[in-house]
């Protein structure tokens, strides 16, 4: 059985612990309050774009140019997000798990694969792993970028017209609320028009809780959705799809495509970070949470010694004062 001064030392590093958990959940909370407000000043624009450049791509027929044509698949871009630090449990875990099968699955098929790291996680994985690595992106991930967004979205993006990769993938968490968040891989480049109908445009950027009524939300609004209409595009399109083109369809796509192409990237990267800062929140508050439960059980520990030890001295002094 412990001393009392192993168990007093065991109170003090657990509480030491504790404070440091702590502190890291308050860190994590600010941090999602800001990403959430990105996300929020972001999302109108991003939906409009989306809706407006889908709705042109299925209206017009000869809009359809070699951005949304499948073919031949040789060479896969992978933008893979994750994040810098870890203690955010198993957020980064499942990025790479999700990494590896799509890394492994398209080895099988014999199709080349590279590498876009955003965060310091993936920079090391994709290391350890041998894959090539089209630049680290580590400061990415920390603090968001829509420049440097860009710019990756025009590399991917010349590429893909220059015949040098044939397909782009996006594994990041899509965030939901402070709760849930879902490990998504989502193709990029071809723009698939009939997939981006169905993308679910229901978050919760109020709420910092996982709590029963943030799921309770999001399940309310899904509902309300469903109701809407049963095909994703009397969901979706609310925009005329008799377009006027000027000056020539030519010009504008050249505008929306790449438009559209760098907001997605920085869509999912705002995801990423807000994903990031909920997890570590939720695994902060969860280990505070086990540092309350084990102090209980020490100091129920210390004072189970202490009394004891102090009957063994009473029963001492009696057997003396008998003797």
């Amino acid at each position: 059985m412990p001393s009392l001064k192993e168990i007093k030392g065991r109170i003090a590093s657990v509480q030491s612990t504790r404070k440091i958990t702590s502190a890291m959940k308050m860190v994590a909370s600010s941090k999602l309050h800001h990403a959430q407000v990105m996300i929020e000043n972001m999302l109108p624009y991003e939906y409009m774009l989306e809706t407006i450049l889908k709705s042109f791509l299925a209206a017009d027929v000869d809009a359809q140019g070699a951005i949304t044509q499948a073919r031949e698949v040789k060479k896969v871009a992978l933008i893979v997000f994750a994040s810098n630090s870890s203690l955010c449990g198993g957020f980064n875990a499942n990025v790479l798990k999700m990494m590896q099968r799509a890394v492994d699955g398209y080895q099988k098929q014999g199709v080349e694969v590279v590498i876009y790291p955003v965060g310091r996680k993936v920079c090391e994985k994709v290391s350890k792993l041998g894959l090539p690595m089209a630049g680290k992106f580590i400061a990415l991930a920390d603090k968001p970028n829509a420049a440097e967004c860009q710019a990756i979205g025009k590399e991917l993006g010349d590429a893909f017209t220059s015949g040098e990769i044939d397909r782009v993938e996006m594994i990041y968490h899509h965030f939901k609320s402070a709760g849930s968040q879902i490990l998504t891989n989502k193709v990029l480049i071809p723009i698939d028009v009939q997939e981006a109908m169905d993308y679910d445009h229901t978050r919760d950027l109020e709420h910092q809780m996982a709590t029963a009524d943030a799921k309770a939300y999001l399940k309310e609004q899904g509902g309300h959705q469903a109701l809407e209409g049963t095909s994703s595009e009397s969901r979706v399109i609310k925009i005329n799809d008799n377009f006027i083109v000027e000056p020539d369809m030519e010009t504008v796509l050249n505008k929306l495509i790449p438009r559209y192409v760098n907001l997605m990237i920085y869509t999912a990267l705002l995801d990423s970070n807000a994903s990031e800062h909920a997890a570590r929140m939720v695994a902060m508050q969860t280990a505070t949470d086990n540092a309350d439960e084990l102090l209980r059980l020490l100091n129920l520990q210390y004072n189970k010694s202490r009394q004891q030890a102090i009957t063994s001295e009473l029963l001492d002094i009696v057997g003396g004062t008998l003797a």
